[in-house]
């Protein structure tokens, strides 16, 4: 498995290598010409486009989100803003509904849409947003969760892929982070994820045209939508669910690391733990789902087939989570106890030294962060573990879905005061805490006993689970 790991991490390192090199830009690539204002033609030479907003009680951020979607620089009378309200408290619905109709005020086209249930949460309200008969005008639909903020000519730039490329679905953008250095849990979030849009994002898009669809700050030919069927919630990842069956349909995906939307990451361990519970159970459920549908496919190559499945689902979604916890958290310590039993210097130290290597490329600002990323990383593995295994046996917690908590762009002051205070009990992780003192013991074992001086790597681990344990990561500066 480390070794799988090891050669997925190297082929991608090799690919975004040649990809700067030797890879044109995507305007070079693929048709692209401007779209450009004409006084003669006025608007009609712009396509319409649906803006969608999904929301739930997202008191902090509304505002934001909705402002950065009128301040689109797009012709007003070939844009529709739905903003999918899901909220179920009454301040906050009343305060969306107000702003909309304030923004309407101005001549914008906006609509406050809200449901008399949360079915299918986010997939369940896009769905219907684009049941609407005004979006039967519409060519193409963005969708911006509520702390996005694209910049005014995003339109501008992506909608021009679409245009002039038929076979392409979907423009994907990259994300960044408002509140990146709030903590050491954003840092460590922002090193995963500035690898994921570097590396794997980008290789999929040039080689195969596929990848998985981010579920924000991306603008879908409809067509290509209800050509795949539509959204679907029999997962909690419907973003994924929608790029794998379009993909198998024969369209094509564009990532553009150019194209940027700002957004926040979750500063809370708990926000944090519910959103890795979902990214990692939804794969792994939909990964069951859908395998054998993708092996009997006949519409794409066999490569891109195997590259579905092999390295997007099995190495990236499930591997990657179960080797890293079963390896460095349960099976070297356990070599520890057993001394028969040797783990090879290349398994334990070589291999992992190269892959957070090639991990830290997204973001060379934080290298000096390298070491700590490698402990938190192997003690949420135990997490995503336990999420991909829900996932793939679809047990208790295979549809959970709780919308992470963001706190928008108040002062620190302020968001100290609206940080949710759970008792003490609350914030323990018994699990975490377990291993902790088993590693511990291992450590202690190692250090009186061992040969290796494994106990130095055992004792910052033991910190590290201790530190999740009790539920204190966000709070590191």
């Amino acid at each position: 498995m480390s070794l799988m790991l090891f050669m997925e991490r190297l082929y991608m390192g090799i690919v975004i290598i040649l990809i700067k090199l030797f890879w044109k830009k995507p305007e070079q690539r693929y048709k692209y010409e401007p779209i450009q204002d004409d006084v003669e033609l006025g608007s009609s030479n712009f396509p319409t486009v649906l803006i969608q907003i999904p929301m739930f009680n997202e008191r902090e951020v509304y505002k934001v989100s909705i402002g950065a979607a009128c301040g689109l620089s797009w012709p007003t009378d070939r844009l529709v803003i739905q903003v999918l309200d899901d909220s179920t408290d009454p301040a906050v619905k009343q305060m969306v509904e107000t702003e909309c109709q304030r923004w309407a005020s101005k001549g914008i086209n906006i609509i406050y849409q809200i449901r008399e249930n949360r079915t299918g949460y986010k997939a369940g309200a896009l769905k219907e947003g684009l049941k609407r008969s005004y979006v039967k005008h519409c060519e193409y639909v963005a969708i911006f969760d509520a702390d996005f903020r694209p910049e005014p000519d995003f339109l501008r730039r992506a909608i021009p892929f679409l245009v002039g490329n038929p076979e392409l679905a979907l423009v994907q953008a990259r994300w960044r982070f408002v509140n990146a250095d709030e903590c050491l849990l954003t840092r460590m979030q922002e090193m995963s994820l500035d690898y994921h849009f570097t590396v794997e994002q980008e290789v999929g898009s040039a080689t195969h045209a596929f990848f998985g669809f981010n579920g924000t700050a991306g603008v879908w030919r409809i067509a290509a939508i209800n050509e795949a069927g539509g959204w679907k919630d029999r997962t909690t990842v419907e973003d994924m669910d929608l790029a794998v069956r379009a993909s198998l349909r024969g369209w094509k995906f564009l990532y553009l690391g150019d194209l940027q939307a700002k957004s926040e990451l979750p500063s809370t361990l708990r926000a944090f733990r519910f959103q890795q519970h979902r990214w990692s159970c939804g794969p792994a459920n939909l990964f069951r789902k859908m395998v054998m549908e993708i092996v009997r496919n006949k519409k794409v190559r066999f490569w891109k087939k195997v590259y579905v499945i092999y390295s997007f689902f099995f190495v990236r979604k499930i591997i990657a989570h179960m080797v890293t916890f079963c390896f460095y958290c349960v099976v070297l310590p356990l070599t520890i106890l057993v001394p028969e039993v040797r783990a090879p210097i290349w398994g334990a130290v070589y291999i992992p030294a190269i892959i957070t290597i090639l991990n830290s490329v997204g973001t060379p600002r934080s290298i000096h962060l390298l070491f700590y990323w490698i402990l938190f990383e192997n003690v949420m593995s135990l997490h995503r573990t336990k999420a991909t295994l829900i996932g793939l046996l679809e047990a208790g917690r295979v549809n959970e879905w709780v919308v992470t908590e963001k706190l928008g762009d108040s002062t620190n002051a302020t968001k100290a005061i609206k940080k949710p205070r759970f008792k003490f009990g609350e914030r323990l992780h018994l699990l975490e805490l377990g291993f902790a003192a088993f590693l511990f013991i291992c450590g202690c074992y190692d250090f009186v006993h061992g040969q290796n001086n494994y106990f130095v790597y055992l004792f910052l681990q033991t910190i590290t689970f201790s530190i999740v344990g009790f539920g204190y990561v966000g709070t590191i500066v």
